[in-house]
């Protein structure tokens, strides 16, 4: 293992008995320098949606290579990025969208609260400079995104240099699917937002599940809602599709539960199937249109050496094919079901607090517990030792396998994870 490498989310401690080094990924495994073979359970970061190596995916990227390896988006365009932009415009509710590439979430996140200030600014609403999301959001490690995305475990070093959002409730309308509810969960959001309407650039949410903080998640009546405020007071809405989106939570997007027409959508991870580092903000072409240069000048001056990579917009431009060509979202609606028939069971296990899924996530919570190492990463730990990999939030035990995953490769990764929380719990 190499000694130089500062591994991200990783405790000191967790290196002393040495890591996995991955030489190669085939389908659902990843394999290591010894030979052993380990099941992907999280796709990689919630990137690999279609397992590793997929053929198409890999062929795209080799033709791509020997044509055109990089060439920037200002003043400059490719076929490539033109051709992702288009499909990702037409998978929104219309097709009136301008896509800005960038090459993470987190910088697709870091431009959806830039464009909303300067959209505020150049629209007479100088007075709007605060954001506002939910508690326990995660929206990226950056800055502005840990300005709206802040989690006291990971951030609180950084506060006394972040412009904070205004932060709401999680909603407590958990797994609810009914879009009319009454919605009670948003009880009192419609009035903060009023009351603060001159003050507000824009509302940035994870929608329907907040990943990070431990795949809480909400119904989209909550959503729906909260769109319909947005609107009428001309506030942007901001959805951070960046985990859940290209088919997680069985619809492309999960914005589409709530039957909502966002005026950005951040999306990453997933659109080019994990395989290159790819992400873009989806922009409504009203917000769009007031950054002409005439007869002011409103030019976005904002942009990444890497936005828009030839190669990588290559491999996303197959992989959104491969979506709709391959029935990947059928595939999903199929496997969702018996996901949540397999965990059904540990529901009623002692120690269990809690058993959700939503699309293909499928999530156990543990009661908490004081122990050192917890019961939830002795469990991760007992779930390596068998081949599979798996990371906990807290307590929490989840399931983000890739979306073209088999009923049989379901079955043995749940049946892993049942055998190793029955071992630890007792």
């Amino acid at each position: 293992m190499s000694q130089h490498i500062w591994h991200p989310y990783t405790r000191f401690s967790a290196l002393a008995d040495g890591l996995p080094r991955i030489v190669r990924g085939q389908g659902m495994y990843l394999e290591d320098d010894e030979g052993r073979t380990y099941l992907d359970a999280v796709s990689s970061w919630w990137a690999c949606s279609l397992g590793h190596s997929h053929p198409r995916i890999i062929q795209a990227i080799q033709e791509q290579a020997a044509v055109l390896q990089h060439s920037i988006l200002g003043n400059l365009s490719h076929p490539p990025a033109e051709t992702v932009a288009t499909q990702l415009a037409r998978l929104m509710p219309t097709p009136d969208r301008h896509v800005l590439f960038a090459s993470d979430g987190a910088s697709s996140v870091e431009a959806a609260l830039k464009v909303a200030l300067q959209f505020a600014h150049q629209t007479g609403r100088k007075t709007r400079t605060r954001f506002v999301s939910l508690k326990e959001a995660y929206h990226g490690d950056t800055l502005g995104a840990v300005g709206v995305g802040y989690l006291d475990e990971f951030h609180r070093l950084l506060r006394p240099a972040l412009n904070e959002a205004w932060r709401l409730d999680i909603p407590a309308c958990g797994t609810c699917r009914n879009l009319d509810c009454g919605t009670p969960c948003f009880a009192g959001v419609e009035e903060f937002l009023r009351d603060r309407e001159d003050q507000i650039a824009g509302v940035i949410v994870e929608p329907l599940c907040l990943g990070a903080a431990g795949m809480k998640m909400y119904g989209p009546g909550y959503l729906h809602q909260l769109a319909r405020v947005c609107r009428d007071l001309q506030i942007p809405l901001i959805v951070d599709e960046i985990a859940m989106g290209f088919g997680r939570t069985g619809r492309m997007f999960a914005f589409e539960h709530a039957d909502i027409d966002p005026d950005m959508v951040c999306v990453g991870k997933a659109i080019t199937g994990g395989y290159l580092p790819l992400s873009g903000l989806i922009v409504r072409d009203d917000i769009y249109a007031t950054f002409s240069d005439t007869p002011e000048d409103h030019t976005f001056y904002h942009g990444h050496t890497w936005s828009g990579n030839p190669i990588a917009a290559a491999a996303a431009a197959e992989t959104l094919a491969i979506y709709e060509e391959e029935d990947v979202l059928g595939q999903v609606t199929e496997t969702s079901a018996l996901l949540t028939t397999l965990l059904k069971p540990l529901a009623s296990r002692d120690g269990v607090k809690e058993v959700r899924t939503l699309g293909l996530i499928g999530v156990v919570e543990l009661d908490p517990d004081d122990e050192t190492p917890s019961r939830a990463r002795r469990v991760q730990h007992a779930l390596r030792d068998r081949g599979c990999l798996l990371r906990p939030l807290g307590n929490v035990l989840y399931l983000m396998p890739p979306l073209n995953s088999t009923p049989a490769d379901l079955e043995q990764m749940v049946g892993l994870l049942r055998e190793c929380i029955e071992s630890v719990l007792g």
